[in-house]
Order: C-alpha cells, then structure tokens, then sequence
C-alpha cells in the first residue's frame, strides 16, 4: 500500500469517527440548556457548549432545590437514568441532601487518574519487557488522552477518534498495540465497578492491518548460510554461534542472546522467561555439540556475552547484514530463521501441536497462522 493510500484510509476512517460526534458538533458554541423529561419532573438531559452531554435530576430538601448530576449521558441509557431520578427524588423526601450525598459517592476518577492506579496495579502483574514497553506507550499514547474527562464519561467515538490519531503517530503497528493496552484499561474499568457492565467504548473498532512477513529458507539457502557462518567464525565467533543455535533451536533472538549457564542443562534449555512464559527447549545433538565447545561460565553468566561489554547483544546488525548480503538472502530477518525451522518441521509431517511445543507458541492458531 502507498502512503497516499494509506493516508486516504485514515482520513476516511477520521471522517466516520467524526459522523458519530456531528450532532454535539453542530451544537458547539450554543449556551448550557436543558431538555426535560415528560416523565420524571425535574430530570432531564443538560447539553453544555463544549457538546457534551449529562443527565441531571433537581430535587428539593428542606426548603432547598439541588441539582444533581447523574451521569454521561453517552455511556448511561435514558430508563436507567430515569430510575436513578425517582430514587434521588425519594432520598430528598426523606431529608437527605442528594448533592453532598451524590459528590461524597462520586469516586469514579478522571481517567488521568485511573491510568495512574491501572499501572500501579496491574503493571507488577507484566513480564519485565512487557512493564518496560507499556510504560514507552503510556508516556507517548495514552498520558494526556481525554483530558479532563471522567472514566466512566468516555464514549466509544471518542476513543475511535483517538486511535486514528494513534495511526498517525505512532504507525498502524504502534496503533493496534497501546489500543490492545486501552481495550484491558476499559475493562479494568468495568471489573473495578467504574463503568456500567459491557460499556468498554474500545469494543468494535477495528484493528489496522499488519504486514505479512513470509519468508522461509530453502535447502540450498541453508547451505550458503552455513558456508558464509563458517568463513566468519573466527572473527566473530559470538554473533555467529548465536546465529546456530537460532537455526538449529527456531528460539527467539532474546531467549538466545539473554541465554545464561544456568538455563542450559544437559540436552535441554530451561528458559525461566519468554513470552509465552517459562518453557523447555529440547536440544538436538549438533545444537548440544556447539554449547559443549564453549568454554562453560558460571550460572548466571551470558553464554554469548559480548567480548567488549561483557553484556547482551542488542542486536546483531551490524554483523547480521553483511553475512545474509554474501549469501544471497535478501532482507531476510534472524526471526525469518525461526520460520525457516517450522516450514522445514511442518514438510518433515510433524504436526502442528508439535511445531508449536517446538516453537514455544502458547496456542495452535498462532503455529497455524
């Protein structure tokens, strides 16, 4: 897809974005008014000039009228809120102030507060890498989102307005991952009694497309790798040991280059922290040959250490490019390496719940897909 295309895309999904706020638009600048209800004296639905919307309710106690504000009228349904009046209405009857009664129970917070208390909360629950990205999104995507608004005042044209914004800035990749993150904020919400049951203003917006990345090596490709691996050995043999076992485990570049002692045991990798969470890694025999060629560190040393820092390599581009470019391999990536080890399981006829214990994949539709 051209940028001129996808550019398009997002204006006209701004332009539908838009047609569910028209009505509160064209009210904008108007002076506060109040349309009242026929049936509930005294309840009814206040439009302010900004366009939002609230039901209200005045009720009389002891010689005085109050106005109390019942709630977003975009996120509470007319018959509810007219329930809430009459049961106003009777509290005030029987004495009570129903506006200090009201703003004492008024514990929804803003949603700048609830995305302070939502990872505070649920934040210790996420892997480490996990809590270190959500936190770079939150910074860049979600601090500073419906400013001034209640959590329960959110509604769902809102939120579609903000994720094509989203698109924009942070790419449609960016966009589907902090919305992923905003869906489980809004259903926090829910669950903590903030918002009304099946209000999650995230539900029905769809997601943007990913890329498709496929690319697999064939028989021959394998060959030229592994001549191009063996010319390079000796100059750099950590980025080209860590290149192996990729091939001959399909792990995760971090499983492999944050690998320590400890984790390998006997014909096995036990990896404390992937993501899919703590698994097994089985090891076939020339994987096994090349760790018992390494000189073995203490536990919770890195097997493949940068010689320079002593730390992770970040990445391996800087050695990764040059060797793919003198195997004739295109752009391919170190996590198409991981593809290559399903594609070649998959035409050995191992089956998918296998490729997928292989692989350490949580579910089968991720191994199918």
């Amino acid at each position: 897809m051209s940028g001129r295309e996808f550019r398009r895309l997002v204006t006209e999904e701004l332009a539908a974005a838009n047609i569910a706020s028209a009505a509160q638009s064209a009210l904008r600048g108007r002076p506060r008014h109040t349309e009242w209800d026929a049936i509930v004296p005294g309840f009814g639905q206040r439009q302010y000039a900004s366009g939002r919307q609230v039901w209200i309710v005045q009720a009389q106690s002891r010689g005085r009228t109050s106005t109390v504000t019942i709630g977003n009228a975009a996120v509470i349904k007319r018959k509810l809120a007219r329930d809430i009046a009459r049961r106003v209405k009777l509290r005030a009857q029987a004495g009570e102030d129903p506006a200090r009664s009201r703003k004492a129970q008024r514990s929804n917070p803003t949603f700048a507060d609830f995305v302070t208390q939502y990872f505070r909360v649920v934040g210790p629950t996420w892997k480490p890498s996990t809590r270190a990205t959500n936190h770079v999104y939150r910074r860049h995507h979600i601090d500073g989102s419906f400013p001034g608004l209640f959590i329960d005042e959110i509604t769902h044209a809102q939120v579609l307005k903000w994720f094509v914004a989203r698109t924009y800035n942070a790419g449609p990749g960016g966009a589907n991952r902090v919305h992923a993150i905003m869906r489980h904020m809004f259903n926090k919400a829910e669950e903590w009694g903030m918002r009304p049951e099946g209000s999650n203003p995230c539900v029905g917006i769809k997601m943007n497309r990913g890329k498709v990345f496929e690319r697999y090596l064939s028989g021959q490709e394998l060959a030229r790798l592994g001549e191009v691996l063996a010319c390079h050995e000796a100059a750099f043999p950590v980025p080209v040991g860590i290149i192996r076992l990729l091939l001959l485990t399909a792990c995760r570049y971090g499983e492999i280059a944050n690998l320590v002692w400890g984790e390998v045991v006997r014909n096995k990798l036990k990896l404390a922290d992937t993501k899919s969470g703590a698994r097994t890694v089985w090891l076939g025999e020339h994987a096994m040959a090349l760790l018992r060629a390494m000189e073995r560190g203490k536990p919770d040393e890195l097997v493949f250490a940068n010689p320079r820092t002593g730390r992770t390599y970040k990445t391996l581009g800087t050695y990764w490019y040059p060797i793919r470019k003198e195997a004739g391999l295109g752009r391919l990536r170190l996590h198409d390496l991981r593809h290559s080890f399903a594609s070649h399981a998959a035409a050995a006829s191992e089956t998918l719940p296998m490729i997928g214990k292989l692989l350490g994949h949580a579910k089968v539709d991720t191994t199918a897909r």
